[in-house]
């Protein structure tokens, strides 16, 4: 009878271990991966099963600018903050450049203006084609702003950012083999079969070869740049991040919750 006991209780025990994993694995994992000497951590979710949602403002009607803030809210209804990325670029009173939506409300309508260039050179929100990222009936996707805009599909959630990183299976032409223009940046790909796939770089990276580590390494057709310098983040407790902006805070926030 004690063997009987002892192997019902094994059993039981490899049981929730699974579905701890499983449960995890829903919801998100991220991992430090590297690619052609560059090292990143990737986060991969399921945008059905993962609670994936955007944030920005709390109830007090102010954004909430830390990733702590934002977990300290969700904790308050008895959830928890699994994961969380900047979620796009923001204006200095960390407002969105461009569309958001939240909850099937549209809180900032696309930008579409010509680029606000400073000293010659062109920001990277407008440096073309921008796009956004979005959850809705279908699932995750990605699309250059202009034909997201031309489709105007139902979302739940969208953020608009910049420079798109591939489109279609293609790099953005715009990028240069090379460049020196090298940063950590952040970003997000539409991976297909629901898949996303958030990437935060660790070292200096430039545009074209963060596009490719979205395209030949992680196999997205689609994938958007986030935010780039300081303006990179990433919170995931399992790995000891709570990063924090050097800009005094973060605007928009792609988070998973559970």
């Amino acid at each position: 009878m004690t063997y009987l006991k002892q192997g019902v209780l094994a059993a039981a025990m490899m049981l929730a271990a699974t579905m701890t994993s499983l449960h995890q694995a829903d919801a998100g994992q991220c991992e430090p991966q590297s690619f052609e000497e560059t090292k990143y951590v990737v986060c991969t979710l399921e945008s059905g099963k993962s609670g994936l949602r955007l944030f920005w403002k709390g109830a007090d009607g102010e954004p909430y600018r830390a990733f702590s803030n934002l977990a300290e809210s969700v904790r308050a209804e008895g959830k928890t903050l699994v994961l969380a990325v900047n979620a796009g670029m923001y204006r200095a009173d960390f407002s969105p450049m461009g569309l958001y939506v939240e909850n099937a409300r549209e809180l900032k309508p696309a930008n579409t203006a010509k680029a606000e260039s400073s000293a010659g050179q062109v920001p990277n929100f407008y440096k073309k084609p921008n796009g956004v990222f979005f959850l809705g009936e279908t699932g995750a996707g990605i699309l250059p702003t202009d034909e997201f805009l031309q489709r105007a599909p139902k979302v739940r959630f969208a953020t608009q950012s910049g420079p798109m990183l591939v489109i279609a299976g293609k790099l953005n032409p715009i990028f240069i083999p090379g460049s020196t223009d090298r940063t950590r940046r952040s970003g997000v790909g539409a991976c297909g079969a629901g898949t996303v796939r958030l990437a935060i770089s660790e070292d200096g990276v430039n545009f074209h070869d963060f596009a490719r580590l979205f395209r030949d390494n992680l196999k997205c057709p689609d994938a958007l740049f986030l935010d780039g310098g300081n303006g990179v983040g990433l919170y995931y407790p399992e790995m000891g991040r709570n990063d924090r902006s050097w800009h005094g805070g973060y605007g928009p926030i792609l988070g998973v919750v559970e």
